[in-house]
């Protein structure tokens, strides 16, 4: 936070805001801040005064003299007796009001204890002066900015059990079948949850995939309309393919390799009944 001739900003000297896209709140507390010094709050910001842990004042957006505490002493006394610091600790603490991106990752199991991962973006806002003070009470500062990585820490859990709510009953091949019912039990709970410290959910996609890179190319082939056993034979011919092997068409036919006539041998999955051959 730019402090300059008791001029309160959360703007840089070249214009560009402190808070940023990813910063949800920024506070630094500041012993010059005394009465009379000049609050600017941005469009896209709320302000919170505080003094020793309590608020004073929630601010919207436009410039304030402040008026503290120590009013009846004017401000160019106090620094001049204080030698040039406050006996009063206060704090300015901005919150960001624009939509923020955030994404929150993670592991669930499907009905058969298949692994899948999931993605979860969503747009998240502090809507009024109230939510910002849910905000800075439920949520502490570890340092001196909240940023989306936090939200997502503290949102995790919450995104987890509402996904393993549809997931853990849901066959593997089947869970893009229920992509639609699986956003809306995520975005209920998810909403439930922000709530609590005054963040305002908009909107959210979610993306699941198989974790093991292997099963989402079989589920991939059998989406083009192949039995699980024609997909083994693609998958293992594609692989082959990609050594160099002659016989991969042989392997995606699943018949046996020739050479002048005289089979070589067969292949472990065969047309017939998707039994290893002899």
């Amino acid at each position: 936070m730019a402090l300059n001739r008791q001029i309160i900003t959360a703007l840089n000297r070249d214009g560009t805001d402190m808070l940023g896209m990813t910063n949800v709140a920024l506070k630094q507390a500041d012993e010059s801040i005394v009465s009379g010094s000049l609050l600017t709050v941005e469009s896209n910001h709320f302000c919170i005064l505080k003094s020793r842990g309590a608020v004073l004042q929630v601010y919207e957006t436009g410039q304030y003299t402040l008026v503290t505490p120590d009013k009846p002493i004017i401000g160019s006394f106090v620094q001049g007796f204080w030698g040039g610091s406050s006996p009063w600790q206060y704090e300015v603490i901005y919150i960001n009001r624009a939509k923020l991106l955030v994404r929150s990752e993670g592991v669930a199991t499907s009905s058969e204890m298949a692994e899948v991962s999931y993605q979860v973006d969503y747009y998240i806002h502090v809507d009024s002066p109230d939510a910002a003070l849910k905000l800075i009470t439920h949520m502490p500062f570890s340092g001196v900015v909240i940023d989306t990585n936090e939200i997502a820490a503290y949102a995790g859990p919450a995104i987890e059990q509402a996904i393993n709510q549809v997931i853990q009953v849901t066959r593997l091949e089947a869970i893009n079948e229920h992509i639609g019912e699986l956003r809306e039990v995520v975005k209920e709970h998810l909403s439930s949850f922000l709530a609590i410290y005054g963040i305002m959910l908009n909107d959210l996609k979610i993306l699941v995939l198989p974790k093991d890179p292997r099963m989402r190319e079989l589920i991939s082939l059998q989406a083009i309309g192949l039995t699980p056993i024609e997909a083994v034979r693609y998958y293992l011919a594609l692989r082959m393919a990609e050594r160099g092997l002659i016989s991969a068409p042989n392997a995606a036919a699943g018949v046996p390799f020739n050479i002048g006539g005289q089979p070589i041998g067969t292949f472990p999955i065969d047309v017939a009944g998707g039994k290893p051959g002899a």
